[in-house]
């Protein structure tokens, strides 16, 4: 295909797009001005779109193409499950093998007793799930009361009601009426950079903790559900807590009897270093949720993993479970999730042996401290983050109206690079696969968008 039919071709989708496609997230009139971008293949770590550019996708499609684009083993693996069974449900007493060896295999890695699994198909679904399990595990306790959810302020769990009632994002909340009631939001948000102050990052969090009790005490504990929250804010900004933070939330929610819920969405699978989020703070959530890395995006596929005293209510309660889904651990999505944990496993794409990469990823990454539009660098596993401020010495952010972080991600995508703006954060989340060479590329296309920024702000 030439040139000009490769844009006849592009103008024609974008025409389509344009005329009938509503996108996620998206003011549609500018978009459907401009014309999309069509990405039409993707290889390693990299992107392909219609006109035939190469794109280092610094973002691992959304939080979760952990073995990269392309993988035959997947592709073969969906092939044959396809071909043997293309589907069948998990009602009527029934299951399928891939569902099952799945469950077993979750329940494998998951920290401490985490061994009841529930399927959905996105982690909006499993958040909400995780929700209506809890409220149903209260029930059976004899503690109806228990019905208050407390979650922080910048956090995300999803886009559904539930989802994003519990999401601490105020900008998804009055266009759909939310939060619904029940669901609590408290701050600072556990991110020193941003929230700390003058506060040494310890002391910080322990003030972020005593918020939390004090929140527990307004409600009262015996009200309180569940606790939840993401081992590390996502897409909130990539904001890592400060140090100390988990363990004390554990400890507060034990004190308290209340159930501490880890949303693994983004930091299950690996994206950490180690297998989730729990794993790396040393903490054993009573709920898990997640999704993305568990099929490493290639199937829409999600979980719930309960343990302890809550798993043991629900599973061994005579009343009927009434929740599930149509799609409930799909078997060609299960059969794919089961095959991309063996290439995790096999790979040594998590724990020590993707150290050497990992540690790599964070010094290259820490280079661009010396940037003039860089106040912060953050990093942890093949987790970044660039935080871009007018002054670095005061923390000052630049006015909103600038909208810097806008700017720079068109500058990325210009410059072959997918890095995603949230506010002026630039965030990284970069497939486990990805090499020392193609770190080097991705910090120096970075450093591109950088200077054009600057450039174009007048820095």
């Amino acid at each position: 295909m030439n040139e000009q039919q490769a844009s006849n071709r592009t103008k024609f989708w974008q025409s389509q797009d344009a005329d009938h496609h509503l996108h996620p997230f998206t003011a549609h009139p500018d978009l459907r001005k401009r014309g999309v971008r069509m990405i039409t293949r993707g290889e390693g770590v990299y992107l392909y779109d219609s006109e035939g550019n190469k794109i280092l996708d610094g973002m691992a499609g959304l939080w979760c193409t952990q073995i990269g684009y392309g993988n035959e083993e997947l592709a073969e693996v969906a092939y044959k499950t396809m071909k043997d069974l293309a589907y069948y449900n998990l009602f009527f007493n029934t299951s399928t093998p891939p569902a099952t060896e799945l469950a077993a295999k979750i329940a494998e890695k998951t920290p401490g007793d985490l061994n009841q699994i529930l399927f959905a198909c996105s982690g909006s679904e499993a958040v909400d799930s995780a929700y209506k399990l809890i409220k149903y595990y209260w029930n059976l306790k004899g503690q109806p009361n228990r019905k208050q959810f407390v979650a922080r302020e910048g956090a995300y769990h999803g886009s559904t009601t539930v989802a994003a009632s519990l999401s601490g994002l105020s900008g998804m909340h009055p266009q759909f009426d939310l939060p619904l009631p029940g669901i609590h939001h408290v701050g600072p948000t556990p991110h020193w950079y941003k929230f700390g102050g003058d506060m040494t990052p310890e002391a910080f969090a322990d003030h972020c903790v005593a918020a939390v009790e004090a929140k527990f005490l307004e409600l009262g504990p015996e009200n309180v559900a569940a606790f939840v929250g993401e081992p590390v804010m996502g897409a909130g900004g990539m904001m890592p807590p400060p140090p100390g933070y988990w363990p004390k939330i554990e400890a507060l929610c034990r004190k308290h009897g209340i159930l501490l819920w880890a949303d693994e969405v983004i930091c299950g699978w690996g994206r950490t270093g180690e297998w989730f989020g729990s794993d790396y703070y040393d903490i054993t959530p009573d709920v898990m949720t997640m999704a993305k890395g568990l099929s490493s995006g290639y199937q829409p596929i999600s979980a719930v993993a309960m343990g302890g005293d809550l798993a043991h209510q629900i599973a061994h309660s005579s009343d009927e479970m009434v929740h599930g889904f149509t799609y409930s651990g799909h078997p060609v999505a299960a059969a794919v999730a089961l095959k991309n944990i063996e290439i995790l496993e096999r790979d040594g794409l998590v724990g020590e042996p993707v150290a050497p990469r990992r540690d790599y990823f964070a010094k290259q990454l820490a280079t661009l401290s010396e940037h003039p539009l860089v106040g912060d660098v953050r990093s942890l596993g093949f987790l970044g983050a660039l935080e871009m401020v007018k002054d670095k010495d005061t923390r000052t952010p630049f006015d909103g109206d600038l909208n810097v972080g806008y700017k720079c991600r068109e500058h990325c995508f210009n410059s072959g690079l997918v890095m995603r703006a949230v506010g002026d954060s630039m965030i990284l989340c970069p497939p486990l696969i990805i090499s020392e060479t193609e770190i080097d590329e991705l910090v120096a296309k970075a450093r591109t968008a950088l200077d054009l920024t600057a450039k174009q702000i007048g820095l």
